[in-house]
């Protein structure tokens, strides 16, 4: 299958656009919509939550992965990796290092191949969505494989000390895999101190709690309430770990 992974928004033509290319060109292939309101302009951030969700992805899965506020720029590569069997397709723009830097198994490639007409603008719908179709055929476009430790950055953290994404009620997930820390440790974002439990009927009504939600982030929230607008908290905002 071919998986959508965009911050395009739910509205408006551009997911369309890509959903009928693909049937023009992969009829064969499921073409699944992952997630359209990835962190917006913010592909690092929408790195750490994309690593967060793939491993419920299926192995031989293809994901056209686009948040790309560089598109256009020559200076930005267009890329198709291969991470413990599966594929991605997208900017090579920090989108897919975190996964990179976790599979045990990586071969990275850089797009050169380009179709009759490459808009300066949609890179997703005229260059990823074709590649995505080829690859589903087993077809590999021209490209040239380079290795995956000269584009990731060995700095770049494991885990996001971070707001990543809010969902619409109000949840805040971070870019924190719960795995990394200790029951008992406290989450600082702003003025606030928040304790762990294990989920929503946990706590009372109202009572602020970080969990580990059900991609293994750590996530802020609210039992029947807003976290975002009660603690006010904002994607990009840091949090602190409080043993």
């Amino acid at each position: 299958m071919i998986i959508l992974y965009t911050d395009f928004g739910w509205q408006g033509p551009y997911v369309g656009q890509i959903k009928a290319l693909l049937q023009a060109q992969a009829p064969d292939q499921a073409v699944i919509d992952l997630m359209h309101d990835a962190p917006t302009y913010q592909p690092r951030a929408a790195g750490y939550l994309l690593a967060s969700l793939i491993d419920r992805l299926p192995e031989k899965a293809i994901i056209i992965g686009v948040v790309d506020p560089g598109v256009g720029n020559p200076e930005r590569k267009a890329v198709m990796i291969e991470a413990d069997g599966r594929r991605l397709v997208g900017p090579d723009n920090g989108l897919f290092n975190v996964i990179a830097k976790r599979a045990s198994q990586v071969k990275w490639r850089d797009i050169l191949w380009q179709p009759e007409y490459l808009s300066s603008s949609f890179h997703g719908r005229d260059l990823f969505a074709p590649v995505a179709a080829m690859l589903s055929k087993g077809e590999i476009p021209q490209s040239n494989e380079v290795p995956a430790t000269s584009r990731i950055d060995p700095q770049q953290p494991d885990d996001l000390a971070e707001i990543i994404y809010i969902d619409h009620y109000g949840n805040c997930m971070t870019g924190i895999r719960a795995s990394q820390l200790d029951q008992e440790s406290e989450i600082e974002v702003g003025k606030y101190s928040i304790s762990k439990a294990r989920t929503f009927s946990d706590v009372p009504r109202g009572r602020a709690f970080w969990f580990e939600n059900s991609n293994g982030l750590v996530e802020i929230a609210i039992n029947m309430g807003n976290a975002a607008k009660t603690l006010d908290i904002e994607p990009g905002d840091k949090i602190v770990i409080a043993d």
